[in-house]
């Protein structure tokens, strides 16, 4: 390439940067326009906002903890019942989910568009459809869980069967062995660690879901904080975010440390 033609493609490079930046610009000024959105209604909410978080939500009102144990060991208990089934049920349909080990290409396609249907859902649009038709609770927060973390976790442990190391599978199919021997011997041993990485991710975001799925009407803490909230009760619903930040941190730590050990 000479001088010349280096210099053209400088150009076109530095025209390109400017017409980006422009729509850039153009994209987040009519956005701002749409959502009604201005620095100025910005800095105007925020005395309020801490007004309201240290002179009304703040300090917590530690005596009514002893009402919270209850909904968040429910919130717990939701988030371990969706990891469990979730995990299982998504471990089953990745090796259909996957190209590396489904029977038929068909199965495979219908199988992820199946699973990207529970997945791209959010878990508040699956809670409040499943509210209309059982009614408020811990179960239809469970069952909300279940289907996300099935949609997710499929599509998750589908990646993982497709980045195993091949060459042990070929060695097992090369030797005679059947379907389901090269399932237990080549593939399965390669997939354990990522399927128990990816459970134990999975647990964490049901955690930190069942908050939001509980405020629709699903249950656990988040049905609690709702309530506090609308009753006005801000030191309380502030105790009960409180616990929802310590159960997160402690299972991030606890699920770490198991992944550290195991993987």
């Amino acid at each position: 390439m000479n001088a010349a033609q280096m210099q053209s493609a400088r150009k076109m490079k530095r025209t390109q940067t400017i017409l980006f930046v422009i729509v850039l610009l153009a994209l987040i000024i009519w956005s701002s326009i749409g959502a009604e959105f201005t620095l100025g209604a910005l800095f105007t909410g925020v005395g309020e906002s801490f007004r309201f978080i240290f002179f009304d939500f703040l300090p917590p009102d530690f005596s009514s903890l002893s009402q919270l144990v209850e909904p968040a060991l429910q919130t717990l208990y939701m988030s371990v019942v969706a990891m469990v089934i979730g995990s299982i049920v998504a471990g089953l349909l990745s090796f259909l989910a996957a190209a590396t080990t489904s029977p038929h290409p068909y199965l495979q396609v219908f199988v992820r568009a199946a699973t990207s249907l529970f997945r791209n859902i959010p878990v508040i649009i699956w809670t409040i459809l499943l509210v209309a038709a059982f009614g408020l609770g811990a179960v239809v927060g469970t069952m909300s869980l279940i289907l996300i973390s099935i949609g997710m976790l499929t599509r998750s442990f589908a990646e993982v069967l497709e980045e195993i190391d091949m060459r042990q599978v070929e060695a097992v199919r090369a030797s005679g062995g059947s379907y389901f021997q090269v399932l237990s011997q080549a593939v399965i041993p390669q997939f354990l660690p990522g399927f128990i990485g990816w459970t134990l991710y999975n647990f964490e975001i049901n955690v930190r879901a069942s908050t939001i799925v509980g405020m629709v009407g699903g249950g656990g803490l988040g049905f609690i904080l709702q309530s506090k909230l609308k009753l006005f009760q801000y030191q309380e619903a502030s105790m009960a975010v409180l616990l929802v930040l310590v159960i997160v941190l402690v299972v991030e730590t606890i699920t770490n440390r198991v992944r550290e050990r195991i993987i």
